[in-house]
């Protein structure tokens, strides 16, 4: 998959077992560092759009099973181009990273920040800077823009305040996440993964909203 954005031309790289043009060389311990550090087994670094300021938070249990999940599917030869970067990748997005645990699930705004984070959630619905870089003090005011076969798609408000989700039910808030329909009915556009996020459960949909509603309420980054 192609990712041409002003910043960026990326290419998703391969992730099947294929030894040649996928991961079927990379050991468990260099997968984890290339999905939490974002540093490839030759130490080159992997750039946008992989969001790895999220995942630096996936737990050892869920990082074992994203591993786990990876090993099994079947291998595809498939050799992506080189990505090409029209700003400076970092040298490195922080020290090496071990026991990372998940928040209790007791905890609900805790827990599901943590599912925010690795679902990464934020990485589109936050602005960026003209350098790519995501606003972190804007944090689930959306805007951004994504551009693909469908037209135009544009990152919606996540936070509570008047033009994001203060208005918007428990329900029709799963259902829009889950479904892709907004509270009025009107479908959504990619790239929101629908078809993954359909099977979030009760109990993490619940906390989920929770961390939403949690967050610290912003205008609207975007133009309608």
């Amino acid at each position: 998959m192609l990712f041409d954005e002003p910043p960026f031309r990326a290419y998703a790289a391969n992730i099947t077992p294929d030894p040649d043009t996928g991961i079927g060389k990379w050991t468990d311990a260099q997968l984890a560092k290339a999905i939490r550090t974002g540093v490839r087994p030759d130490k080159s670094i992997i750039g946008p759009p992989m969001p790895i300021e999220f995942y630096r938070h996936i737990s050892d249990s869920d990082l074992a099973a994203i591993i786990t999940y990876l090993r099994v599917q079947p291998a595809v030869k498939n050799e992506m181009p080189k990505s090409q970067y029209n700003i400076p990748l970092p040298p490195s997005y922080g020290s090496s990273i071990k026991n990372v645990k998940a928040p209790a699930t007791s905890d609900k705004v805790k827990y599901g920040e943590y599912l925010a984070n690795i679902g990464h959630c934020m990485e589109c619905h936050t602005p960026r800077n003209d350098k790519g870089m995501l606003q972190l003090g804007n944090l689930g005011a959306g805007g951004q823009v994504f551009k693909g076969p469908w037209g135009e798609s544009v990152a919606r408000n996540l936070t509570p305040h008047k033009s994001g989700l203060k208005d918007w039910t428990d329900a029709q808030i799963a259902k829009a996440i889950r479904s892709g329909v907004d509270k009025n009915g009107q479908p959504y556009k990619p790239p929101m993964a629908f078809d993954f996020y359909k099977n979030i459960n009760d109990a993490d949909m619940s906390a989920l909203i929770a961390y939403l509603r949690s967050l610290k309420p912003q205008e609207f980054a975007g133009k309608i």
